[in-house]
């Protein structure tokens, strides 16, 4: 299997969160994986395999209902606009390259992202968490939302769960 096959056997894998998010091979054993697991299992092949010019990152994006149309209700019955979400891709020659689902969630945030650094793949756990939750604290202070971080997160994680069903 070349790496091109890989990656379109990866965007078919259901999305789900894996049993445990340090072990990426669990995304081809456990048949799911998130945006982080499925990436940083593509980068770790990639690397493995000598494959250049892939680059792993996270993009901070404004999760709305636009682009994330199941969380409207969600979003609007806590008086949010957006919730600064974190989504993990590559870049393969500098393009962008999306293997969460079988159509490129990318395609529908590209226009969304706030900020993006590239990462390596063991980041993808607890780096992405604590980048994640350092940038939505940043948030809730620089706009002045009425809702406390804990309430964010809460919020957040329900989106999370919507997405998953």
């Amino acid at each position: 299997m070349n790496f091109e096959e890989l990656i379109d056997k990866v965007k078919n894998i259901p999305y789900g969160r894996n049993a445990n998010r340090y072990d990426f091979t669990l995304v081809l054993s456990e048949n799911k994986g998130t945006c982080s697991s499925k990436h940083a299992f593509l980068k770790d092949f990639a690397d493995k395999n000598e494959i250049k010019n892939v680059k792993l990152y996270i993009g901070i994006f404004k999760m709305n209902e636009v682009n994330t149309p199941k969380l409207g209700d969600l979003l609007s019955k806590n008086n949010i606009n957006y919730i600064p979400e974190a989504h993990c891709y590559l870049k393969i020659n500098q393009i962008p390259v999306d293997a969460t689902t079988s159509d490129s969630f990318y395609d529908k945030i590209k226009h969304d992202i706030l900020e993006e650094i590239e990462i390596i793949p063991n980041q993808v756990s607890d780096f992405k968490v604590a980048y994640h939750k350092a940038f939505l604290k940043k948030w809730i202070e620089e706009t002045n939302q009425n809702n406390t971080f804990e309430e964010i997160w809460k919020i957040r994680e329900q989106c999370i769960s919507k997405l998953s069903e």
